[in-house]
């Protein structure tokens, strides 16, 4: 198996462009559904509300690709792009922040959205030989890696 790293630029940039894809289908998926976003900001309080978002190295790939500067070491309690409740990298969030919705009404949506397009995200790990590398946001963070 290869690194992202490994990858050609021109490989590396066909695979971002079809986890951006895979990102589309499911956000249009997840609007189908209708959560509201009341923009509270508990998504991105990690340890405040108890959650940790995991992602791929992949995503991490995407996010990294185009975030906002943030220090290192992160801190693990919350999401570094969040500014006044709202999120500084939308376009490049990885799939936990898009599946994730405080609404009631979305209760139990998310988990089969995000099986499925993980499922997609490790097809694209084999389909590029890359292997498949899954952890918390602050691993590849700290990182500044896709690579780890």
């Amino acid at each position: 198996m290869r690194r992202l790293s490994d990858l050609s630029e021109t490989e590396r940039q066909a695979l971002r462009a079809r986890v951006f894809k895979l990102y589309d289908s499911a956000d249009t998926e997840i609007r189908s559904h209708g959560p509201v976003c009341v923009a509270s900001g508990k998504c991105c309080r990690f340890a405040e509300y108890g959650h940790t978002l995991f992602l791929s190295h992949l995503e991490a790939d995407a996010l990294l690709s185009g975030a906002p500067e943030y220090s290192t070491p992160t801190d693990t309690s919350f999401c570094p792009f969040q500014v006044n409740k709202l999120c500084t990298a939308r376009e490049h969030r990885p799939l936990g922040c898009r599946v994730y919705f405080c609404d009631p009404n979305y209760a139990g949506k998310a988990e089969p959205i995000t099986e499925k397009y993980l499922a997609e995200l490790k097809a694209l790990c084999e389909e590029f030989a890359v292997g498949w590398n899954y952890g918390p946001l602050h691993k590849f963070l700290d990182a500044r890696s896709a690579d780890v």
